[in-house]
């Protein structure tokens, strides 16, 4: 049999349509009536985050591929303009489904537990009276529709804002006939307007939307003297990608401020506009942004469908939601007043959202507070308003101690408010950096320096997540306390380059990119493949957020043709084929899709019968390899090693949430078997570690 060539290209799936069928799947948790009803509709908001953002960045740089003349493909070989044209496919059904699932089975559900979205034909003339006094109190003094003529030409339109097409007839008081107008909703507005209950037939949970009410009363006083002839909501989504060139400029924040400025109004990438909105206004939108017809998205309903997700928090129904639970502490940390000695007994393993975030916080405020610690180093990628964290290294500055943050003002989305992070902590005396240029910083790294009788003794803390404690209660991710000393030497020397730019020395043991990690991760996927000719035990387990980069797809093809069994949990995109004969015969790859976003990783080699285990903030893209800087950590205590073992297996069990990848590139959701028991790993370890309410 002759060798295959693991690089042709119908051996990878394209990584933009991977990305899409993700939301494909997230989007099906919204009819899954074994879920409670408002985490359904909040299911269908993030399907339309996400596509937001898919159209904001990863449809953007394929335009902008495009209009540069790029003729580069992936390893699918596939050019921006066909990738484009899928996606346009694909995307346009995805919508269709997301607005059938909202108007045919959410609505109607919703309204049987008396929770009612009102269209104008159903307002009852009470209801009509209070939101007319409410355009005219609450909108009216804040609204300025512009009649567009020479003078007044098309407005600029905010990214994703809410806006209105109107097509008048008659001349406004200075003679002028132009026909067209644009109304903008303001933006400190909600979009959702929740009824005084139990006033005029008014339901406990009554709904109107705000493009409702500027619809029904648009024609009253905005164009007086003319006559409102239709009005039509519309939303336009631009290039969100920021770009500045690091090696151009002296001022990275300076640079970064300036051009999030520029973000709100990117080039147009996609136009929404309501389902009765004619074509030759339609036409003419497209016109003034410079779009196609392959843009444009015609919905039934509010063009902006994650403001629904206000309803979860505004209609107070426990029983409509998620059981309420209780993060738990790993027994290792009873109640203590010195977590520092609770470290030196052994390795701690949190696993978020299941452990609860408050001892990484506990142990950064107790640095911050003790006279035996010297130093704080910490990066920060994303932290969230109000961070405890963030406060907790103000306190640490402010005490004297020797304060390092490692900033990442090009954290996608956060970016705004890095800069403001960045700036207090310089206020309070940290000494703040912002990483590497060419490389985003995305290793989640605290280091704490103590003195201990006459030794300086490290201690860490190492995660897969974030340093932010609303995406702990969301997020799955795993975080280390150690005080291993070659771990807290890597740390350091690591820490050391940031800020020095200095070339690191060689680590003891910890993975490294964009220096080691790749490399090493070949030779452990070639490691178990030499095991497996050899008839030695080899085994790969990975979980991931994504796997596209061709090199490592490729050394799992060979390892599966050498023998090794391959499991793979990929919450989003991957461009590998599991199952191809002669290629992945022994490769599965599963996605879970549940209560939480799954976000740890996990590197499992079984290396002859002595397991190695890391956990990382990295996937397995070229980003992560190669444009940033990331740390894999290798478990060493054989307890917390074991326990990370446990759960991935729970994952792999997993015939609830799990979707199974076809060799087709087709997904398809897991049912247990006639006689098997139902298995969700993210419920059994809620089981396990919280205290359910």
């Amino acid at each position: 049999m002759s060798e295959i060539d693991l690089r042709q290209p119908d051996l990878y799936t394209n990584r933009q349509l991977s990305l899409l069928e993700f939301n494909r799947r997230v989007l099906a948790q919204a009819e899954d009536n074994r879920l409670p009803l408002l985490e359904r509709l909040k299911m269908l908001c993030i399907s339309s985050t996400n596509l937001d953002e898919f159209f904001e960045i990863r449809v953007a740089g394929l335009k902008q591929a495009m209009a540069m003349g790029s003729v580069q493909a992936g390893p699918d070989n596939h050019s921006a303009q066909e990738v484009l044209t899928a996606i346009s496919q694909r995307a346009h059904q995805l919508v269709e489904d997301q607005y059938r699932i909202l108007n045919s089975v959410l609505i109607p559900q919703l309204a049987e537990q008396d929770i009612r979205f009102l269209r104008r034909s159903e307002w009852s003339p009470s209801q009509r009276l209070w939101l007319q006094e409410y355009f005219e109190e609450d909108l009216l003094p804040i609204i300025s529709p512009i009649g567009l003529d020479p003078a007044h030409p098309f407005p600029r339109v905010l990214n994703k804002s809410l806006n209105f097409i109107v097509s008048l007839d008659g001349k406004d008081a200075f003679g002028r006939s132009s026909g067209y107008a644009v109304v903008q909703a303001p933006r400190a507005l909600p979009r959702l307007i929740q009824l005084p209950a139990n006033e005029a037939g008014n339901g406990p949970f009554d709904f109107v939307f705000l493009s409702s009410v500027i619809h029904a009363f648009v024609g009253q006083e905005l164009f007086p003297g003319m006559r409102v002839k239709g009005c039509y909501q519309f939303r336009v989504t631009r290039n969100s990608d920021l770009f500045v060139d690091e090696e151009e400029v002296d001022d990275l924040l300076r640079a970064m401020e300036g051009e999030l400025l520029s973000r709100r109004y990117g080039d147009a990438v996609r136009l929404e506009v309501a389902a009765n909105c004619p074509d030759h206004l339609a036409d003419y939108l497209l016109d003034e942004f410079n779009l196609s017809r392959d843009d444009l998205h015609q919905v039934n309903g509010p063009v902006n469908l994650n403001r629904l997700m206000a309803i979860y928090d505004l209609v107070d129904r426990p029983e409509l939601k998620f059981t309420s639970f209780v993060s738990g502490l790993p027994r290792e940390l009873a109640p203590t007043s010195d977590i520092f000695e609770r470290i030196r007994r052994s390795d701690i393993l949190l696993h978020h959202p299941f452990h609860s975030f408050l001892p990484v916080i506990d142990f950064l405020r107790q640095a911050a507070q003790d006279p035996q610690v010297l130093a704080i180093k910490q990066t920060l990628y994303r932290t969230g308003p109000d961070s405890a964290i963030v406060d907790a290294l103000v306190a640490a500055a402010r005490s004297g101690k020797e304060v390092t943050v490692v900033i990442e003002l090009r954290a996608r989305f956060d970016e705004e408010a890095n800069i403001a992070l960045a700036n207090r902590l310089q206020e309070a005396g940290a000494h703040v950096v912002y990483g590497v240029v060419g490389h985003k910083t995305h290793a989640k790294m605290m280091l704490v320096v103590r003195r201990e009788g006459r030794d300086l003794n490290h201690y860490v803390h190492l995660g897969t997540g974030n340093y932010h404690s609303r995406t702990a209660r969301l997020y799955t991710d795993y975080g280390l306390l150690t005080c291993n000393e070659d771990i807290g030497e890597d740390v350091r020397r690591v820490f050391l380059q940031l800020t020095s730019l200095g070339k690191v020395s060689e680590l003891n043991c910890l993975l490294q990119a964009p220096f080691t990690l790749h490399d090493q991760l070949l030779g452990k996927i070639e490691r178990e493949a030499r095991h497996a000719q050899a008839g030695r035990p080899a085994r790969i387990i990975a979980k991931l957020n994504s796997l596209v980069e061709p090199q490592i797809i490729q050394a799992l093809y060979a390892a599966s043709c050498a023998g090794v069994k391959i499991d793979l949990v990929v919450r989003g995109m991957c461009s590998l084929k599991p199952g191809l004969p002669g290629v992945s015969e022994r490769i599965t790859v599963r996605s879970v899709i549940g209560r939480f976003l799954e976000h740890t990783r996990v590197y499992y080699f079984e290396n002859d019968g002595d397991p190695q285990v890391f956990c990382s903030s990295a996937d397995w893209m070229e980003r992560n390899f190669f444009r940033r800087v990331e740390v894999a950590f290798p478990l060493l205590n054989p307890e917390v090693r074991a326990q990370v073992i446990r759960d991935l297996d729970y994952y792999l069990r997993d015939n609830t949430q799990a979707w199974v990848l076809t060799a087709e590139g087709h997904y398809e959701r897991l049912q247990p078997a006639e006689g098997e028991q139902p298995l969700s790993a993210q419920t059994a370890l809620l089981e396990e570690l919280t205290s359910l309410s």
